[in-house]
């Protein structure tokens, strides 16, 4: 049998849990910094400039110019509408003006209307989508062998059977008058769609989105070719077409810009069989030897629904500083896509990474030192010692440039003294004495900038 391994000590674990939770408490006081370095590479620049190039004209075209992202907005405007029919056309058996052919709608569908014995019918009882009141009797329905609950109401009841009248010829030919008005509470800003003239403008003229745009009288014609329908189909079996009202203000702008556009489709399901088309019933009433007679109409018609919709903008201060803001930090996205590219893909790039992060030890002094750092932020001191070097002991070779012989920064080691920190390697590199006196440093070492070498 294997020997089971010694478990840590309850003691070692506990400290290093406590050892990690200093560290990420001192890491989390930790301040990070750019550091600018240039990097002389042509494609690289090229991509830097291209992509700051894209997001300004994203923000300037799409975003200011476009969307007008400078303005404070309100959507859905409070709209009333109001409608006129007028015309006169005529069947094979009469004439038929305004109140013959304008009707409101109405829906008939009969459920649970068949039964077998009378227990299957309910005396008294009201169905609302049906014909009548249930009189209690199951009796033969007109057609076929199945039964039917009776009910007390018009006789005969609906049963498809009608007469066509089609009055498609001069149908077109209808006028509709759409009045509409509109009104931006935040804005306080209120308009029509009718011109306002004390002649008989609109007796004369019917719209034109040219000529006539304040004439909102539209030929019932005119709308079905708009909405890309054909009157004689449509009217044969009825339809429902859209007129659209859009209002879009830029109030920045005088009021005779803000000015209605109209659309024009159809809204009812045209290549569904179920649903396909518009009708409804309406009936006309007279008494014939003292008993009420009454016609029930099953009309095919053309239905207009208006829907009026828009926003408006005027300018304001915060949405603009807030884009503004927004657009100068998406152009940092070209640095970030840079250093990725840099630090990942380029040939050098440890050495790029070496010298674009660096990690500074804040010396640790004590109360009556604030003069000497005050006087080495303003570059008047000579600044503190590094943490460590690479080969403080080797002198430097005869002929060598002071530029070659610094050596690269090192990070501070875990037992360096608190008053050690990484800095710049200076301009030379002192053989042995400087390693092993740094009491002396302070004393010798000169650097007129200061903290501007960090």
């Amino acid at each position: 049998m294997a020997a089971a391994e010694p478990k840590p000590p309850a003691g070692a674990a506990a400290a290093a849990a406590r050892r990690l939770a200093r560290g990420c408490w001192s890491a989390f006081w930790d301040y990070e910094t750019p550091k600018v370095i240039v990097v002389k590479n042509r494609q690289l620049g090229v991509v830097y400039r291209v992509v700051q190039l894209l997001i300004l004209l994203y923000f300037v075209w799409y975003v200011f110019i476009v969307q007008k992202s400078y303005q404070d907005r309100e959507t859905g405007p409070e709209s009333s509408v109001i409608t006129k029919v007028k015309g006169i056309t005529s069947s094979e058996h009469k004439v038929w003006d305004v109140e013959e052919y304008v009707k409101p709608p109405e829906s008939v569908r009969v459920t649970n209307a068949t039964c077998d014995s009378d227990e299957d019918c309910v005396a008294g009882q009201l169905d609302m989508l049906g014909n009548g009141v249930r009189t209690g009797r199951c009796v033969p329905y007109y057609h076929g062998a199945f039964k039917t609950c009776e009910v007390s109401g018009w006789c005969p009841v609906e049963d498809g059977a009608s007469v066509s009248q089609f009055l498609g010829k001069m149908a077109p030919n209808f006028t509709i008058l759409i009045k509409n008005s509109i009104h931006y509470p935040k804005f306080r800003f209120s308009k029509g769609n009718i011109e306002n003239r004390k002649d008989n403008y609109l007796k004369q003229c019917t719209f034109d989105e040219v000529s006539h745009l304040y004439c909102p009288i539209f030929r019932l014609g005119f709308i079905v070719e708009q909405a890309g329908e054909n009157f004689t189909e449509l009217a044969l079996k009825g339809g429902v077409i859209g007129v659209i009202i859009n209002w879009d203000c830029d109030l920045d702008l005088s009021a005779s810009n803000c000015n209605p556009k109209y659309s024009f489709r159809r809204l009812d399901p045209k290549h569904v069989p179920a649903s396909s088309g518009y009708n409804f019933r309406f009936a006309k009433y007279y008494k014939i030897n003292g008993s009420t007679t009454r016609t029930l109409i099953k009309a095919y018609g053309i239905r207009i629904d208006v829907i009026v919709h828009g926003q408006a903008g005027k300018f304001s201060l915060i949405p603009t500083i807030i884009n503004v803001a927004t657009a100068l930090t998406s152009i940092g996205v070209g640095s970030f896509l840079c250093d990725w590219i840099l630090l990942t893909f380029m040939n050098k790039n440890k050495v790029y990474s070496h010298k674009k992060f660096d990690k500074v030890c804040t010396p640790r002094h004590s109360p009556g030192s604030w003069p000497v750092t005050l006087a080495l932020v303003l570059g008047q001191a000579p600044p503190p010692p590094r943490c460590c070097s690479t080969d403080p002991g080797r002198p430097q070779e005869e002929g060598q440039s002071q530029a070659q012989a610094v050596p690269p920064p090192q990070p501070c080691p875990t037992s360096a003294p608190p008053e050690q920190m990484v800095d710049i390697p200076d301009r030379g590199a002192e053989p042995g004495p400087w390693a092993s006196e740094p009491s002396q440093q302070d004393s010798t070492l000169t650097d007129p900038r200061g903290l501007a070498q960090l």
